[in-house]
């Protein structure tokens, strides 16, 4: 049951994924989400060394959309200085914000990837739609809303009865 909850891959920050490998995989897309994915949810607006990662992104040739459950307005003021299409109030882990994302990719479930930093919404809804998923550490756990903690206490035992079984922590990065 809990394994729908594991990511193909594990990374400390989006700095850390290897984008050559997943251009070697047809990889074209990210959907990625916001809040201690990209930036802390206390942070308005991108960081300089992000803003350097996501022009390594689009020089790499990437399209990239922001998958973001938090509001229009917070999702908005970080994207669009930057130039991305978001999605806003996405109610992950649900397939339709999964489904819009690769609409505005222009992309199918096999040329994308989903970069997140909860399980039991970027992981399982990345899953359920047949995408790759990346997880992140979370940037500030101490900043997080309710709806997140109590995801995080679930992720918690899904962790306890997935390392029972083996399967956490993840190998080397990836999947057994």
């Amino acid at each position: 049951m809990f394994e729908r909850l594991l990511p193909d891959q594990i990374v400390n920050t989006v700095f850390d994924i290897d984008l050559n490998a997943l251009k070697s995989q047809g990889v074209r897309g990210i959907i990625t989400d916001l809040d201690n994915t990209l930036v802390s949810a206390k942070t308005a607006l991108a960081t300089p060394e992000l803003i350097a990662w996501l022009d390594r992104v689009e020089k790499a040739g990437f399209k990239v959309v922001i998958l973001s459950n938090n509001n229009g307005s917070r999702v908005s003021k970080f994207a669009e200085p930057l130039g991305i299409p978001f999605i806003p109030m996405a109610r992950k882990p649900q397939g339709k914000s999964f489904r819009k994302a690769l609409v505005l990719l222009e992309l199918s479930a096999n040329q994308a990837v989903v970069v997140g930093d909860q399980m039991m919404t970027d992981v399982l809804g990345g899953r359920r739609m047949g995408l790759h998923t990346i997880l992140v550490t979370p940037i500030a756990r101490g900043e997080e809303g309710w709806g997140t903690r109590i995801n995080r206490r679930i992720e918690k035992f899904a962790l306890a009865r997935l390392s029972r079984k083996g399967l956490w922590p993840l190998k080397g990065g990836k999947k057994p």
